[in-house]
């Protein structure tokens, strides 16, 4: 069964969300996982393309945007479409309900933001796994523990 990891941010400044998804991701990499970072938009996907090869120096992601990349051989990709059918084993969603392919990953990573907003949405993902049995883990991220 899925694994489902809530990861909260005590903060809502500009980019501490964008900076856990890369911090998240490039771990996830390092452990040899496939990763797929399910976004909202075109907008979200553009920008995280750009940011995970700058938030930190000396680190490389292989990565690719879904819908523009050949390379299905990349370890992360990135978009707001359906991930392809080899990508079962991270996801990191920053949607904003619940995706319909979750269940096809081994773990799904939610990052919220500190805004009232991101954390209510947060709130209804957390029940609708809660209510279907799945095991959850809730990690809170403080702005002084070098996520942003």
């Amino acid at each position: 069964m899925t694994r489902v990891d809530f990861y909260l941010l005590d903060h809502s400044t500009e980019g501490g969300r964008d900076a856990a998804v890369c911090k998240l991701a490039h771990k996830a990499f390092r452990l040899g996982h496939h990763v797929y970072i399910l976004t909202a938009d075109d907008n979200d996907a553009q920008r995280l393309d750009q940011l995970l090869w700058t938030f930190h120096a000396g680190s490389f992601i292989p990565h690719g945007i879904n819908m523009q990349s050949e390379d299905t051989g990349l370890p992360v990709l990135i978009g707001k479409e359906e991930p392809p059918s080899a990508f079962d084993d991270v996801l990191i969603t920053l949607a904003p309900r619940v995706p319909e392919c979750f269940s096809r990953f081994q773990r799904v990573a939610e990052v919220v933001n500190g805004d009232e907003d991101d954390k209510a949405r947060g709130r209804e993902r957390f029940r609708f796994y809660r209510d279907r049995g799945y095991t959850l883990q809730t990690h809170k991220l403080a702005l002084d523990s070098g996520w942003a």
